[in-house]
């Protein structure tokens, strides 16, 4: 067992841990980036599976994410556009694949009245949320303890109106089911986008793609730090003073350090043992925080054939197992990629079948939008974060029903000289890595700030 002295220890090798790290080595800090995995990314990662490139975790890039942008750019990074052209499938109740273009599904006249009253509604109300602090709206307390379920059934007893609004941050996004998470968490999720249309708006959300992979961009950044980052190297014992000074005990490595960055999910911080333990007040919210779950299916076959049919790849059904799907073909690969998504407790019912008729059926959703064709990839692979022992679910955490208002604005407090970051935490770019570059740079810029306060005469 090692033992070095560093001034900041960064516990996780994701974008907000090597973010701060680079940051701070930046300052002039040293710095050691602790992760539990044989890679760095955390939930970015890109890797070849039977040849083919596939992006298992996170992967898009929209307009908003200036963080995220940013960081490509000084990367020397390219992107490029997700495929959209052509027309888009939905299936309704009727089971049948509709083809349509634009971005209202091809609903009834009055269905789609009711959705546009609805999402017209949750934008205004969204406009009036700070996503960094969702708790200090005046409604916050009555938005935080109904349901998102609940509330759309105030609003309208048209089913299929009420799937097709709670899907953006529901299946789609918490990855939970709509009675478990409250109308403000959802709030939060569309604020922290912008607004609640642009979780609508997959040609928003789901804009652009790195070339090579979304890796490249904590790949790039864990290069700069050389031998400052140290793999396999889980932390089991976290020591620290209110004073100052932390000593992060590690399977392979001690570091003693004046600061510490918590860069991993809060589900995982009782993996860590804490001396002394947590005060009182984290130990209590962290216990409301839980991550969602989601199957990400990639599909490859010799050629994009749904393009030859006119579609766009892009697919919706409240309805379907495979509750959304994509075109998601590599730059400059001639074969075609389709990913598709299974959340909640659908893919919990899934899992408790065995993997081949997981995967039968799976293919069998992806016919009802693409065809028969789409039965046969020559390489097929499901994300399942849900088994990772350093991740715990997808695609981030969230609080329980009421949770958000009683606890949202203690997240971030710094416990002593233990500072936190990771996607699971931040306002704009909430779940994304985005999020997770914005919250590793706050990080970062506390401890240079206590630095100064200290210095200063």
């Amino acid at each position: 067992m090692s033992e070095i002295t560093r001034d900041v220890v960064v516990i996780g090798a994701g974008a907000a841990g090597l973010t701060a790290a680079n940051r701070l080595k930046r300052a002039g800090l040293s710095v050691a980036v602790l992760e539990a995995r044989d890679r760095v990314g955390g939930r970015v990662w890109t890797d070849t599976i039977e040849g083919a490139m596939l992006e298992i975790g996170g992967q898009w890039v929209s307009p908003d994410q200036d963080a995220l942008i940013e960081t490509i750019a000084e990367l020397g990074l390219e992107t490029f556009d997700r495929y959209r052209e052509g027309d888009n499938v939905y299936i309704g109740p009727d089971g049948v694949a509709h083809r349509y273009t634009g971005e209202m599904f091809p609903v009834s006249a009055e269905t789609e009245q009711i959705i546009a009253e609805v999402t017209a509604r949750l934008d205004e109300m969204v406009a009036e949320i700070d996503p960094d602090r969702p708790w200090a709206h005046p409604k916050a307390v009555d938005w935080d303890t109904i349901s998102w379920d609940a509330w759309l059934r105030e609003q309208t007893d048209d089913e299929e109106a009420i799937l097709n609004l709670a899907f953006p941050t529901g299946s789609a996004m918490l990855t939970k089911p709509t009675h478990s998470f409250s109308l403000l968490q959802s709030l939060l999720m569309a604020a922290s986008a912008g607004s609640y249309t642009h979780l609508v708006d997959a040609d928003f959300i789901l804009d652009k793609r790195v070339v090579g992979g979304l890796q490249q961009v904590p790949l790039l950044l864990a290069e700069r730090l050389g031998d400052d980052v140290f793999l396999g190297q889980p932390v089991r014992t976290l020591e620290y003073s209110e004073g100052g000074g932390v000593v992060a005990f590690a399977d392979g490595v001690t570091v003693r350090a004046r600061h510490a960055v918590l860069a991993l999910a809060p589900v995982l911080y009782n993996r860590i043992s804490f001396v002394p333990p947590l005060p009182r007040l984290q130990h209590q919210m962290h216990q409301h925080i839980s991550m969602g779950f989601v199957i990400k299916v990639h599909a490859v076959y010799e050629t994009p054939f749904w393009r030859d049919k006119g579609l766009s790849g892009t697919a919706f059904s409240p309805y379907e197992l495979s509750h959304e799907a994509y075109d998601n073909t590599n730059h400059g690969d001639e074969r075609g990629t389709l990913v598709g998504f299974v959340s909640d407790r659908t893919a919990d019912d899934l899992f408790r079948l065995s993997a081949e008729e997981r995967k039968e059926r799976i293919l069998e959703s992806l016919s009802h939008y693409y065809g028969p064709e789409a039965k046969n990839p020559v390489v097929y692979y499901e994300s399942d974060w849900g088994s990772e022992e350093w991740t715990r679910g997808a695609y981030a955490a969230s609080f329980d029903l009421g949770g958000l208002h009683r606890y949202g604005a203690d997240l971030r407090t710094p416990v002593g000289p233990i500072h936190f970051a990771c996607s699971d935490i931040a306002g704009a770019g909430y779940q994304h890595v985005d999020g997770a570059i914005r919250m590793g740079r706050l990080a970062a810029q506390q401890i240079l700030d206590e630095i100064h306060d200290e210095i200063r005469p």
